[in-house]
């Protein structure tokens, strides 16, 4: 089965429905198979005295203010689902409360994701297990415990599922990214794993994919010099390409295993 490749648009769409939708086509300009959104109800995430505080932002000088910036409104998610049907590329998105798991529903999206800060949060991972969605569970800021209270979160509900090696730092050094746990985690666990990149250049997540990962995840970015805390750890569409088609090389090269003569 061929990995399944997501680009992660997350909040480098800096609110704005142009730069949200020339990333979607650099997606599908690139060959992934969906891109990937990050949706957040912030009075529910954020207490009310971080989002009071102070931060300088294209937006205003609140924290609120540059948070409210990034986050799209229902009609700006019809607008994306409506668009990626016309482009045939799936969307998801990764909710970090139940309020935005709900909201998510309304669209009916193939897939579902756990973010890695959000697989402590037991109610939420039973509601994403509910709907029986194929999920991507990230384990970037995981203990083994957290990652098995997951897992079994998944198989008592009997919902397809598969871990995300992630280092959770932006951008990971190369020396970070220890994919040799890619292994460890799909034999300790018995499940398939992929990899979600947040590394600067392709060559670790060439080295994920000849791994035998069944996904791969990396941020995009139309510059890696625009606004946003995310876009230093992103490819830029000339890079996703390279990225998607080297990947798909890897695949055709790791061959049977079977020992032939050509």
């Amino acid at each position: 089965m061929s990995i399944f490749i997501t680009a992660e648009i997350g909040i480098n769409h800096n609110g704005d429905m142009k730069i949200c939708k020339d990333l979607i086509d650099a997606a599908v300009d690139a060959g992934c198979d969906a891109v990937k959104f990050q949706k957040r109800d912030l009075d529910l995430v954020y207490t009310q005295e971080f989002l009071d505080s102070s931060r300088e932002s294209p937006w205003g000088s609140t924290q609120r203010d540059q948070k409210q910036g990034l986050e799209f409104t229902v009609q700006d998610y019809k607008d994306i689902d409506s668009y990626c049907k016309s482009k045939d590329i799936d969307w998801y998105a990764s909710a970090w409360d139940l309020k935005s798991q709900e909201f998510l529903r309304q669209f009916g999206c193939k897939y579902n994701k756990v973010a890695s800060a959000m697989i402590v949060y037991i109610e939420l991972l039973e509601m994403i297990a509910s709907e029986g969605l194929h999920t991507f569970v990230s384990t970037g800021m995981c203990e083994h415990s957290d990652i098995e209270k997951a897992v079994d979160i998944f198989r008592r509900a009997n919902c397809s599922f598969e871990l995300l090696h992630t280092i959770s730092t932006y951008p990971m050094k190369d020396e970070d990214a220890n994919l040799n746990l890619i292994n460890t985690l799909r034999d300790k666990y018995d499940c398939d794993v992929g990899y979600s990149g947040h590394e600067t250049g392709l060559a670790v997540s060439y080295a994920a994919a000849a791994q035998g990962v069944t996904s791969l995840e990396r941020h995009i970015t139309l510059d890696r010099s625009m606004y946003g805390s995310d876009q230093s750890a992103s490819v830029e569409p000339s890079g996703l390409k390279q990225l998607v088609g080297g990947v798909r090389k890897i695949e055709i090269a790791m061959g049977t295993g079977i020992k032939t003569i050509i």
